[in-house]
């Protein structure tokens, strides 16, 4: 459940507890308040169990997106993603930039770089996963993270991402301070890769806060990464 959605929740409880206490005083008619808390509820559990979620950061991305830096943050977060799968041979299927341009392009997750993850997916469900394997979509997942802390020296974003680390490493036997070492260790394989690439990085960011296509950014990583090699 998103943050935004659990916010509701909490104002539907407030509403209720509000209108118990100072609804006599005021003459006010439960109805009122009573309205008003099923539709939030309704919205709440709509947007928890049918939108993933998706129509709360829609929500929150209204309210957060006016912030220059914020937008700034989240394109070079998918942007290091974006750069670092073309890296490792990974094919990226997509991108959005807001958890709104997700739901417009139908896409699943609210926002980012989307892949074509079936390799990991088929190993997976064989319960034969690869080391190689593991680490390139380790290095991926903390992509985003990496090139966060290249600009800002923190990252805000990649709590999904972390998520995703955590939700295959946990199943094949990692502990969590051997989570914690491969997360660390796959930040600074990304930050690697980012900044020996630095100038198809910049040129990659330019690209996709245009809003290009797939093809036409690989074909920016592409002419812009000779130069570095």
């Amino acid at each position: 459940m998103s943050q935004t959605t659990l916010n509701l929740v909490a104002i539907s409880i407030f509403l209720v507890t509000v209108s118990t206490v100072a609804g006599p005083l005021f003459n006010l008619s439960p109805t009122i308040p009573a309205i008003a808390t099923f539709t939030l509820l309704g919205f709440a559990t709509l947007d928890s169990f049918g939108l993933q979620g998706k129509a709360g950061a829609v929500i929150g991305d209204l309210l957060a997106g006016t912030s220059p830096q914020n937008r700034d943050r989240i394109l070079h977060h998918e942007a290091g993603h974006f750069l670092v799968a073309h890296f490792l041979d990974i094919p990226v299927t997509g991108y959005t930039l807001s958890p709104w341009e997700a739901l417009k392009q139908k896409q699943p997750g609210l926002g980012g770089v989307t892949f074509a993850d079936r390799e990991l997916a088929s190993q997976l469900q064989q319960g034969a996963l690869k080391a190689q394997l593991l680490d390139r979509y380790c290095t991926l997942w903390m992509a985003g993270i990496a090139a966060e802390t290249i600009l800002y020296n923190n990252a805000i974003g990649g709590g999904d991402d972390i998520n995703k680390l955590k939700k295959v490493l946990t199943p094949i036997g990692f502990s969590a301070a051997a989570q914690e070492q491969k997360k660390r260790f796959s930040v600074l394989q990304a930050k690697t890769i980012i900044e020996e690439n630095w100038t198809a990085y910049e040129a990659l960011v330019n690209a996709m806060q245009q809003r290009v296509s797939v093809a036409e950014c690989v074909a920016v990583i592409a002419s812009n990464s000779d130069s570095l090699n």
